[in-house]
């Protein structure tokens, strides 16, 4: 099927694409975050884009229903089962990754695998909503707020202590009890990027809570890449906990983006060869390949996380059908 030149129809991220001739040195594919907010901004479907590839629904919006719905790639398997140990044997696990990259999917995961497999398993969160490093930015979580939410889990009702040494006891007795009844327990702090130190170090306190030989309470950070920084071993305010962490970075999709989108098609109830040609993949992995942030060498780095994906993706499918090509091709891609 013959195509309309791109440059009398294509939609605008199109025409930028054929528009900006690239010098000898410049290559699309390694353009900064901040020379692409497309890749970031929140991207919808459009009811032309769906009416056009005869999709019921977005593959992208209310997408997760269930545990069958979140691709697991066999990195993602290991960030799972990661999680689950911590939960099951108490130990401390940092998850760390970029907005978008699936880290709360898989917190959401673990929470739906305990309530369906009936696990004995009590989940902590302390609620981080507008949590920030200082008081000067806004409200920073205190030693005192994982205590309150350690006792709201185990003892709904029941007041907080108030001087500390009675506040440490309350919530060592509280896992005892739980604990005797067959229960093991987790604190899951999401946004950890934004932990102030103090709080970090003060962890150490209720990780060394035991029953005899048995902890009782495993930690799971969840946070974004700043949190490297922060549980850097060459930091000696937190060098003591953090030798204890195991800190695992939350993987791009690159080989595994053909099967995430396929995943996310079939859900829609549509077949991808359907909606791609053959070389829209390698395209899109392209498309995702950065230049590393605050880098001045030809130092890259993919950026093909789930939510960057979607973004790109839907764009395409936009600009597809505003032109009326039966599929997306590399072309389309690369215009986006």
């Amino acid at each position: 099927m013959s195509r309309t030149p791109a440059k009398k129809l294509a939609p605008a991220c199109l025409q930028h694409a054929e528009a900006a001739p690239e010098s000898p040195n410049a290559n699309p594919a390694t353009e900064t975050l901040e020379e692409s907010p497309m890749l970031l901004k929140n991207e919808t479907l459009t009811p032309q884009a769906r009416k056009h590839f005869g999709l019921a629904r977005s593959p992208f919006v209310d997408d997760i229903n269930s545990r069958a719905d979140v691709f697991a790639s066999q990195h993602g398997r290991y960030v799972r089962a990661a999680m689950l140990e911590a939960a099951t044997s108490h130990g401390f696990v940092a998850i760390i990754g970029q907005s978008g990259s699936g880290k709360s999917t898989l917190r959401e995961d673990l929470e739906e695998r305990i309530r369906e497999e009936r696990r004995p398993i009590v989940l902590i969160k302390p609620y981080v909503h507008g949590m920030e490093p200082s008081q000067a930015n806004g409200k920073p979580l205190r030693s005192g707020h994982i205590a309150e939410a350690i006792v709201d889990a185990l003892a709904p009702g029941v007041a907080l202590k108030s001087s500390p040494q009675a506040r440490y006891k309350q919530v060592h007795e509280l896992l005892k009890a739980s604990r005797a009844a067959g229960y093991t327990h987790l604190l899951v702090i999401e946004e950890a990027h934004r932990l102030p130190i103090a709080t970090l170090k003060h962890l150490k306190n209720f990780m060394e809570l035991k029953d005899g030989l048995r902890r009782l309470l495993g930690v799971c950070l969840i946070g974004q890449n700043e949190l490297f920084n922060i549980l850097s071993e060459r930091n000696p305010e937190v060098r003591e906990i953090v030798q204890r962490c195991e800190q695992i970075t939350m993987e791009p999709l690159d080989n595994d983006v053909e099967s995430y989108l396929q995943l996310k098609f079939e859900r829609a109830g549509a077949k991808l060869a359907d909606v791609f040609e053959a070389d829209a993949m390698d395209a899109i992995r392209a498309r995702l390949i950065q230049q590393a942030h605050g880098h001045r060498t030809n130092e890259v780095v993919s950026i093909c996380y789930p939510q960057v994906v979607n973004n790109l993706v839907c764009r395409a499918l936009n600009a597809a059908a505003a032109v009326g090509f039966p599929k997306v091709d590399a072309q389309v891609i690369g215009g986006c």
